[in-house]
This record gives structure tokens, C-alpha cells and sequence, in this order.
């Protein structure tokens, strides 16, 4: 059985409230968990105690056990000085435009560049 620490959603629509839980990786997200190891308010002011509740105890015992944490887990964790703060993901190739929109840009700047040419005001 994979473990996961991740969150768990909560509270009522465009108000959401999380559980950072221990499940097994195949369980649902909302679905059943194993243990309740902290909350998660993103309502709050980030300066906020309450923001960010964390069993460290009980974390750092299912950390023992094998289980992972999730990216934003992970922070939380990182934060709070339990494990070192994972890294960003980040995929610059992600960002860039795909073949079809490279082509018709290529086009409209050949297009741009032919046009101001042809049409020179005549003094």
C-alpha cells in the first residue's frame, strides 16, 4: 500500500477548507483517509497561526512508515522544518507556443514585414 500525505477539500463552494490527510495513493481525494494530521485555511492572511495546523508528531511518524508528501504538502512540511523544502516544478517548454501558432506567426510577420514595403507613401 502506497501512502500519500496530501489534502483532503472541505467547506462549502468557493470556500475551501482542507484536511492534510494520510491515505493510500488509489483512495479518492475526498474519500477515505487513514489518519487526519493537520487543516489547511487558504482564507486566512498568510501571516496567520491558524493558516497552517500541523500534527508534527504524527507526520513525522507516517514519514518513518514511507509515506510521501504531495507538492504542496511538501512545502508545508518544508516550512515547518521537517524535511528539506522540495524544489518548484517548472517546465519552460510548457509556456512555449505549440508548431500550429509558430507557423501562423511566422506567416503574419512575413506578412508584416512585406506589406510597409509595397505601400511607401510617394513624396
Amino acid at each position: 500500500m502506497a501512502l500519500k500525505l496530501r489534502m483532503s477539500r472541505g467547506g462549502a463552494k468557493k470556500r475551501p477548507y482542507f484536511r492534510i490527510v494520510v491515505a493510500d495513493s488509489r483512495a479518492p481525494r475526498d474519500g477515505r483517509y487513514i489518519e487526519r494530521l493537520g487543516t489547511y485555511d487558504p482564507l486566512l492572511p498568510k501571516g496567520d497561526a491558524n493558516r497552517v495546523k500541523l500534527n508534527l508528531d504524527r507526520i513525522k511518524h507516517w514519514l518513518s512508515h514511507g509515506a510521501t508528501p504531495s507538492d504542496r504538502v511538501g512545502r508545508f512540511l518544508g516550512a515547518a522544518g521537517l524535511i528539506p523544502v522540495p524544489e518548484r516544478k517548472n517546465n519552460p517548454e510548457k509556456a512555449k507556443p505549440r508548431k500550429k501558432r509558430q507557423d501562423r506567426e511566422a506567416a503574419e510577420a512575413a506578412g508584416a514585414a512585406a506589406a510597409p514595403a509595397a505601400t511607401t507613401p510617394a513624396e
